[in-house]
């Protein structure tokens, strides 16, 4: 079992920056695949970004590339989100997932608000 914490989450105005973290805790070791998601209110939830526990391989969404930047920590435990030049329609929740051999995992979602 895997359970995945959200921090970083907040009210940001237009331009600005944040973090998101996604630490993991648990007795399941076997996530390959660690990906970002949001959706914003009456939104379906869309994939933000992708990264391969194995490889480090990335993928983003055309919407947050240039703009976005997911990573590992150095025991591929924690990934970040780091979030520049946001903008209203970056307005969302944000959730953070994994897949293992057996299971994929959620994490709580975090808040991101961007408004003057």
């Amino acid at each position: 079992q895997v359970q995945l914490v959200e921090s970083g989450g907040g009210l940001v105005q237009p331009g600005g920056s944040l973090r998101l973290s996604c630490a993991s805790s648990g007795s399941d070791l076997s996530m390959y695949e660690w990906a970002w998601y949001r959706q914003a209110p009456g939104k379906q939830r869309e994939l933000v970004a992708t990264i391969l526990r194995s490889t480090g391989g990335t993928y983003y969404a055309d919407f947050v590339k240039g703009r976005f930047t997911i990573s590992m920590d150095n025991a591929k435990t924690t990934i970040y989100l780091e979030m520049n030049s946001l903008q209203p329609d970056d307005t969302a929740v944000y959730y953070c997932w994994t897949q293992s051999r057996d299971f994929a995992y959620w994490g709580q979602g975090a808040q991101v608000t961007v408004s003057s």
